[in-house]
């Protein structure tokens, strides 16, 4: 479930520091920056953030990333990362390029085993293309796959208020269904269904042209996530504009879902070059970053 991002965008964000008060790591950037070529939609939220976050930031992104693209390629190695992976979360031994770097993160933040073996929860279930029966199935799955990104974040970038992680995931989850969204035609094609069967019944199936309704249903769950996470960025200790650019950036792909008529085209939806452009300068502009993306 990836989108694409103009390289030409992604670079406006390459060298812009913020002027938050950077807490928490403090580490300097190092090797590890963010590649000019990265076309995720996270990407420029990632370019967003102070120096002294950026470098370790990237690093826990390239873990999750990578081990989504070996699930999403169906790479024969994906099985033997993954459970590297759940080793390293359950203090067993491990050995693999994401349990080193998760090793070296876990001496700076507070890294929750809990919440990696969640995410990996989500890859699996993707490995094995299970079934999502119902909407609590799919709230399930979200946070797995989305919600537990969230509150990693939150744990490096620190949060000021108790719920400040719990919100993170919220709006983790509200990424993660806009991602099912938008990848729902490319999803098909490689035999994944994330939408409830119980909405598919409610609704129909989500074929091109004959969708509109399941979408707006799906639209409206995902904006109130939206609505009950975006307060999470005001907790955080750091990093706030950025997470405000990724969310507001995530959230404008449901509106370009409406203005493309719910699906009546197949295909993956992509936010033209010129409206990004627009809601980056935008955001920039914004006093209020932690109220940015809000509808």
């Amino acid at each position: 479930m990836k989108t694409a991002i103009s390289d030409t965008v992604a670079a406006q964000m390459s060298d812009s520091d913020t002027p938050e008060q950077a807490g928490g790591g403090g580490v300097p950037a190092r090797a590890e920056r963010i590649p000019p070529g990265d076309q995720s939609t996270f990407a420029p939220g990632l370019r967003a953030l102070p120096r002294a976050f950026r470098a370790d930031v990237s690093r826990l992104y390239t873990v999750l990333r990578t081990l989504d693209d070996l699930v999403d390629e169906d790479s024969p190695q994906a099985p033997r990362r993954l459970e590297a992976v759940e080793r390293w979360a359950r203090s067993e031994p491990a050995d693999s390029p994401e349990t080193r770097t998760l090793t070296e993160l876990a001496a700076r933040y507070p890294l929750e085993g809990e919440t990696l073996l969640e995410f990996c929860a989500g890859m699996r279930h993707d490995v094995a293309r299970a079934s999502i029966d119902t909407e609590e199935d799919l709230e399930r799955y979200c946070q797995r796959a989305g919600g537990s990104v969230g509150s990693m974040l939150a744990a490096l970038l620190g949060t000021t208020r108790p719920e400040g992680i719990a919100r993170m995931a919220t709006l983790g989850r509200a990424m993660q269904r806009t991602n099912i969204l938008r990848d729902i035609d490319e999803d098909a094609t490689h035999g994944r269904r994330y939408i409830a069967a119980a909405t598919i019944e409610r609704f129909g199936a989500p074929v091109p042209g004959k969708r509109a309704e399941l979408m707006r249903d799906q639209i409206e769950r995902a904006d109130v996530l939206y609505e009950q996470g975006l307060p999470a960025i005001g907790m955080l200790a750091a990093g706030r504009r950025a997470m405000a650019l990724s969310a507001g950036l995530y959230r404008e792909i449901l509106r370009q879902i409406e203005r493309d008529g719910y699906g009546h085209v197949a295909g993956r939806v992509i936010v033209p070059v010129w409206r990004r452009r627009v809601l980056i300068v935008e955001h920039r502009l914004r006093p209020h970053a932690g109220e940015w993306g809000a509808r």
